[in-house]
């Protein structure tokens, strides 16, 4: 039956306006006063009526105003011992409007109460087991009238959630409400009870009605009052959904609430992220065992089996395993796959959680009790933090067959058992293909003209073996045969007299007296091995450098073993000092090969090769240099140089000349630049061929020394088959090589050259700053590249060579690049790539932005051309490396933004430029040398701060 109305206080005082509420309390609050002053009984009447609902006495709204719990509430009078349930409530009711009143607060408008775990434990499980389990709500609650145990526990818990909700301040949380019928019913079994004196469960009851809106049965502040869609679509396709909720989302007759995959709620804490993500790979192990009953097998009555169970957090699965035992003849490994396991009756409509695990506690699946006995630390740590008291670990019970087995098992291995085992596998698993190497010495006295004989001895740990090869020197008149001693176990005693067949074996065997059955003789084993022959064998503690073994009659001397013999005894002997035994004669020393001189016929190397061989074969070219530095790609290895004839002849001085050296086998050509009206005709001036230094000896044994890539740098001196050139000035190509490989030329190695410069200049370190400061009245820290030469020729005094200043003045210097002009380069690229059709410029940009951790704009110049060439950007080495350098800041950073913009042809497209050029003379082609940008002046601070240091 539902509960008559409050008065004043109807669902359309809640619902129309946003202070609605508050005057419908203000109006319950006076007419539940007028109503108590109206039905108030006098002192000489019966102290038990219990006045109609909505009377509000003054006893309960002082009594509503102070604590709850603890004892009797001082504020009802002692007349209400035997009060009626409802009347207390109605008490307390009172005083839940007077604190509305004072909050002046509209609960049930600014946020609804959230119960739908509360209204799930209602419909579906005894409210007082989820109190406890999931709530853990204090369990030390006043004892409920007999009969009214699961009514009082409701009525309790429910008044305790929303108590807690009516403290918050408002707006914390946002709540939603839902009717409650099992609240209702209980409220009406406690019409017609009554409160047994000192139970303290007046002091519980609050203003629930009131907060939440009951009014005539039902309840306010809902907002769901749809009806579920049933029909709908899972993965595109149309489908019925039967397990819909009714009006309001309520359960329907007979449906029960599904549960979550997780007893985590969404949002729990900081993080948002689903319970499958949140503890994606975490698992909680624990170990256990069960009880098997082995019926019809008086050795073993039952038997205990270990296993794990694997509780999976992330969507809250079991999966139980057992170890597999070789042998055992049970079907081991998965018992129980990963799934959501239901609890045992009553409760199967529900699953296991993590709440229901502990240590030393039995849990039950599908009918089989598993008993766990202890965990891992990790979830050892799990269960500490989300509130479970752990229990100390079990002990571990023993299989009383398995343990019947091992004890009857040791008792076959006792040595003194007739059935002695000879186990040789362990030995053969563990040091197979372990062999000890040792080389020897035996001094047969047969040959005592041919010296001792060499032998190689072989020991191998895995059956105690040993064979011995002999090493046969070239021409001895021996026959080669494969062993000098085969593999066998190497008695120390040998030779001995041979013994009969059967006198050695592992046993030894009695005969037993008596007619045995079906006339057969038997025997058994003597355990005290009467009789037995044992010989002694070689093992590897025998085996040492020095030692002296006997192989069959022939005493053999170790002298040295390998290292893994070493490695052998120094772990399991402790022998550190393996010094090797000289046996061998040192050999004669080798008769000095008198080389003839060269006689000139042919090349050096073929009259060289005359006197090797009877048989002349041709000389052998260095191919490794010649396929490390043949031309590749790009990649000329031709190192080129300006030069003019040293020469007092007025006509030769103004000659030009370029000289080409080819790293790839040593070779120089030499071409002269043709000059209209010179009466000299240009074109290739020497073969390409190798040339001899001058000044040596022709006639002579040793080979002839040729002019190597070292002998070539700007300013060098050098004669070519009488005729002197300087090398005036090279290619860029040039310099950067010699630059890249600076070990291999130190005229290019900075480093080197600084140090030169360093020890020649540091004890004037003031006064070159002071000549510095004042070639640069401005203070732009730049010289001038002249005034910078003639200082360092000054400082020299000739020390310097014109390529070491060079490189000094490539490494501080500044470039006057305004000679390529930059739009026609672009326009140059732009051309290649629409040729190509290079359209992957939005790819190209997302890859320069994932490089650019910093999002700075800028990336290293080795970075971009790695990338560039990662996309195979169909430009040429010499293009892009200029592009990038124009491009690139004083730090070699990139701006690749604009870089990429410029590049794009499609957005931005360059002008293009049509350059008409003659095509060159045959014979004016060798002339082309690439110049490098030249140098327009010199940095002199960081030059400054390199020799001497930073200026304090």
């Amino acid at each position: 039956m539902a509960l008559p109305p409050l008065p004043g206080f109807c669902r359309r005082n809640v619902s129309e306006r946003r202070g609605g509420l508050l005057a419908a309390l203000l109006a319950a609050l006076l007419a539940a006063l007028l109503a108590a002053l109206l039905a108030c009984p006098s002192r000489g009447g019966r102290a038990g009526a219990a006045p109609p609902l909505g009377a509000l006495s003054s006893a309960g709204l002082s009594g509503g105003l102070r604590g709850r719990r603890g004892g009797r509430s001082r504020g009802l009078p002692t007349e209400h011992v035997n009060t009626p349930l409802l009347e207390v409530f109605q008490a307390r009711l009172g005083a839940a409007l007077s604190s509305m009143v004072q909050w002046k607060v509209s609960l049930p408008m600014k946020r609804a109460l959230e119960l739908d775990d509360l209204l799930g434990l209602l419909q579906h499980r005894p409210f007082c087991d989820s109190v406890i389990d999931t709530r853990q709500v204090d369990t030390k609650l006043p004892r409920p009238p007999e009969g009214l145990e699961g009514e009082y526990m409701c009525v309790l818990s429910t008044l305790d959630v929303f108590d807690k909700v009516a403290g918050l301040p408002p707006g914390n949380q946002s709540f939603k409400l839902k009717q409650p019928g099992d609240f209702i019913s209980s409220l009406e079994k406690f019409r017609d009870a009554t409160v047994p004196p000192d139970t303290g469960f007046e002091q519980d009851i609050h203003s629930v009605i009131l907060q939440v809106g009951i009014t005539d049965g039902y309840w306010t502040g809902g907002e769901k009052f749809h009806r579920s869609q049933l029909c709908g679509f899972c993965n595109d396709v149309p489908m019925l959904f039967e397990d819909k909720r009714g009006i309001g989302g309520e359960l329907l007759p007979g449906q029960t609430l599904k549960i979550t995959n997780s007893v985590f709620p969404e949002a729990m804490g900081r993080s948002s992220a689903p319970s499958w993500i949140a503890f994606d790979k975490q698992v909680l192990k624990f170990d256990a065992y069960f009880d098997e009953e082995v019926p019809e097998k008086h050795q073993e009555p039952y038997r205990i089996r270990h296993c794990k169970i694997f509780y999976y957090l992330e969507d809250d699965t079991i999966q139980v395993t057992e170890p597999v035992v070789k042998n055992s003849g049970i079907n081991q490994g998965t018992i129980v796959r990963r799934h959501r396991i239901p609890l045992p009756p009553p409760h199967e409509d529900q699953f296991y959680t993590m709440y229901h695990f502990n240590i030393n506690i039995e849990v039950t699946f599908y009918g089989r009790r598993y008993k766990i006995i202890d965990c891992d630390l990790y979830t050892k740590n799990f269960l500490r933090k989300i509130g479970i008291r752990l229990n100390p670990p079990a002990c571990r019970p023993d299989d009383p067959y398995i343990t019947e087995r091992e004890q009857r098992h040791l008792e076959s291995t006792n040595p003194f058992h007739p059935y002695e085992r000879f186990d040789t596998l362990k030995q053969f698993l563990e040091f197979d293909g372990q062999v000890l190497g040792f080389s020897g010495v035996w001094n047969d006295p047969e040959s005592q003209l041919s010296g001792p004989r060499e032998l190689v001895l072989r020991y191998y740990l895995s059956d105690d073996t040993i064979d011995i090869k002999e090493i046969l020197p070239d021409n001895s008149g021996r026959d080669v045969v494969p062993f000098f001693l085969k593999r066998d176990k190497l008695p120390k005693n040998a030779p001995t007299a041979p013994y009969h067949p059967g006198t050695i074996t592992n046993y030894t065997l009695l005969n037993v007296l008596g007619k045995p059955e079906r006339n057969k003789t038997y025997y058994i084993r003597d355990v005290l091995q009467t009789g037995a022959v044992h010989q002694e064998f070689y093992k590897d503690s025998d085996l040492k450098i020095g030692a002296v073994i006997n192989v069959w009659g022939r005493q053999v001397l170790l002298c040295d073993c390998d290292e893994f013999t070493k490695e052998h005894y120094r772990k399991k002997y402790g022998i550190v000092d393996f010094t090797p035994i000289q046996y061998k004669t040192p050999p004669p020393p080798k008769p000095e090969r008198i080389i003839p001189p060269y006689n000139g016929f042919g090349s050096e190397e073929d009259s060289l090769a005359s006197c090797k061989a009877v048989v002349i074969e041709p000389a052998h070219k260095d191919y490794r240099q010649f396929l490390m530095k043949d031309r590749y790609g790009m990649d000329s290895n031709i190192l080129r140089y300006r030069a003019k004839l040293v020469t007092d002849s007025a006509i030769d001085k103004d000659r030009k000349f370029l000289i080409s050296f080819f790293l790839s086998d040593d070779t120089i050509s030499i071409f002269e630049h043709t000059e209209r009206n010179s009466g000299i005709a240009g074109g290739k001036f020497l073969e390409r061929g190798r040339i001899k230094k001058p000044g040596q000896e022709l006639f002579k044994s040793e080979p002839s020394e040729y002019y190597k890539a070292q002998d070539l740098f700007v300013g060098a001196r050098v004669c070519f088959h009488g005729h002197n050139f300087l090398l005036v000035d090279a290619d860029e190509y040039t310099f950067n090589y010699m630059e890249r490989n600076a070990n291999e030329f130190p005229m290019a190695d900075i480093r080197v050259i600084l140090n030169k410069l360093k020890n020649m200049t540091e004890s004037c370190a003031k006064e070159i700053r002071k000549t510095f400061a004042t070639a640069d009245p401005e203070h732009t820290n730049v010289i001038g590249y002249d005034t910078f030469r003639n200082w360092v020729v000054s400082v020299a005094g000739g020390g310097f060579s014109e390529h070491e200043i060079i490189t000094l003045g490539r490494h501080y210097g500044v470039r006057d690049d305004s000679q390529t002009d930059l739009c026609l380069l672009f326009s140059m690229a732009q051309e290649k790539l629409k040729k190509n059709a290079f359209e992957y410029f939005e790819q190209l940009m997302a890859v320069f932005l994932y490089n650019d951790r910093e999002k700075s704009g800028l990336l290293p110049y080795e970075t971009c051309r790695t990338i560039f060439k990662s996309f195979k950007l169909p430009l040429p080495d010499d293009l892009l490396e200029t592009l990038l350098i124009r491009f690139a800041d004083n730090q070699k950073q990139v701006d690749y933004k604009n870089f990429v913009h410029a590049l794009n042809w499609r957005e931005n497209q360059a002008r293009t430029y049509a350059e008409i050029k003659e095509p060159p003379k045959k014979e004016d082609i060798w002339s082309q040398l690439p110049g490098s940008p030249p140098v327009t002046g010199i940095r002199y601070p960081p030059l400054l701060d390199d020799l001497f240091g930073k200026e304090e």
